[in-house]
């Protein structure tokens, strides 16, 4: 590793190092460190009265069941495949100015994958029954693969963003007096065994490579098993050969507008602009623009198919969504979360920096509520009469428990994501050295 950063000047790899170098949070950081604190107390509070009253406090009875809850879990499994779409896809075709993205995707992934495994636990009011999964399993149930796959994305997510920080952490061990006492320990201790030399970087790019390749498969395996916990009913709204597909599609839009947003936010933040780039922004938001086609596409067929053979079922669920009591939750969505990011991003002034994160924002949040009209509607339309029950089994608002649970899990998400830019580089130092000094030797 030393042979490396030695081909590039002295001067320029230490801009590199100072200017990646993990920072202390300044009077900004601190205040939105502490919103989240209070966020994440708030919703442990709730939960704490879920747990003691039960799910009576929450808004879900026999028929809306599944509520917010569940939409936040298919919310954070989509947004968690961001990590295969730049890690491992554009790892593998050599795209080297996907660099400074790798470990934002990464620990974005990380952050979703984690909260959406404590979601689900969440929603099942007896959190201890969660190992009767395990104890009584079903092995032709969509349950028990569901947590096969997300346990496995994970472990695969957790290793490709350790991997390549590896070499950083020798780095970061270099000068003990610009770490506290506790990140010095820290970055010993996870690098304890890296010596840097040309054996252990040969192992662990091999290692990262097979990572990328094995984690395509099982991206793709997750949010198609999470669809099928919908697609295997006979649910209007549910019952579609296309929902596999419309996920994964799905998935991968919310995965590039988090991008988008979490790279805005570090350029602005970290001063990272010779780093992360106009161009950055360019190259993905057209990324963004085709897979905001592609959602397109697979939404057209998930709306066109049932309406053209309008069985009655499947004639109130598209009413309720296009004109009924959905239908602004419905056209936010489609035109907030979908359509106008991709007008946006279709120009070249769209795809600069603030436009770019105003797009990303839009996909996010229209993203979630696409996920809420997923669940709930459908739940509210059985294939029996809803009769002769109390008049608010008939619909679901979430009351304030769930809010602030669901709220606490996505402060919680970005509380990950905001510790680690505190203690590691959020853009790769060494690969950064290495590819500019590849760049060099190559003018």
């Amino acid at each position: 590793m030393d042979d490396t950063m030695s081909q590039v000047s002295t001067t320029s790899a230490d801009k590199i190092i100072a200017d990646l170098y993990p920072r202390k949070f300044g009077t900004a950081g601190r205040i939105w460190t502490l919103v989240l604190l209070v966020i994440c107390a708030i919703g442990a509070y709730a939960y704490y009265r879920q747990l003691r009253y039960g799910l009576e406090v929450t808004a879900m009875r026999d028929y809306a069941s599944w509520g917010i809850y569940i939409s936040n879990f298919v919310f954070f499994v989509a947004i968690s495949l961001v990590g295969s779409l730049i890690t491992a896809i554009l790892r593998l075709s050599n795209a080297r100015w996907s660099t400074p993205l790798t470990r934002i995707a990464e620990i974005i992934a990380v952050s979703a994958i984690v909260f959406a495994s404590i979601i689900i636990i969440v929603d099942m009011g007896r959190p201890e029954r969660f190992m009767n999964i395990f104890l009584h399993l079903r092995i032709q149930s969509p349950i028990i693969w569901d947590v096969v796959v997300i346990s496995t994305y994970f472990v695969i997510s957790l290793l490709l963003l350790y991997l390549p920080l590896l070499p950083d952490l020798q780095i970061l061990t270099t000068d003990p007096e610009k770490n506290s006492g506790f990140q010095n320990k820290l970055y010993r201790l996870l690098g304890s065994f890296w010596r840097g030399t040309q054996e252990q970087l040969r192992i662990c790019n091999r290692s990262i490579y097979i990572l990328c390749i094995t984690i395509i498969p099982v991206a793709f395996t997750i949010h198609t098993v999470t669809s099928w916990l919908f697609a295997t009913t006979f649910r209007p709204g549910w019952d579609s050969t296309n929902f596999g597909a419309y996920f994964i599609s799905g998935a991968f839009l919310v995965g590039g507008g988090a991008v988008l947003v979490a790279m805005y936010l570090f350029r602005r933040s970290y001063h990272l602009e010779n780093y992360i780039t106009t161009d950055l922004f360019d190259k993905m938001g057209k990324i963004v623009v085709m897979l905001a086609l592609l959602y397109l596409y697979f939404n057209v067929n998930e709306y066109l198919v049932p309406a053209f053979k309008m069985k009655k079922p499947e004639e109130i669920h598209l009413h309720e969504l296009f004109a009924g009591k959905y239908a602004l939750i419905f056209w936010f969505a489609i035109l907030v979360g979908m359509i106008f990011p991709l007008i946006m991003l279709l120009f070249r002034k769209g795809r600069e920096p603030f436009p770019a994160f105003v797009a990303g924002v839009m996909v996010v949040v229209g993203a979630w509520f696409k996920r809420y009209l997923i669940v709930t509607p459908t739940l509210l339309h059985p294939f029996l009469p809803i009769t002769d029950v109390p008049e608010s089994y008939r619909r679901y608002f979430p009351s304030w428990e769930e809010w602030a649970i669901t709220m606490g899990s996505l402060a919680g998400a970005l509380l990950i994501i905001t510790f680690f830019a505190r203690l590691f580089p959020i853009i790769p130092i060494y690969e950064t050295v290495t590819e500019r000094s590849e760049t060099h030797e190559n003018l």
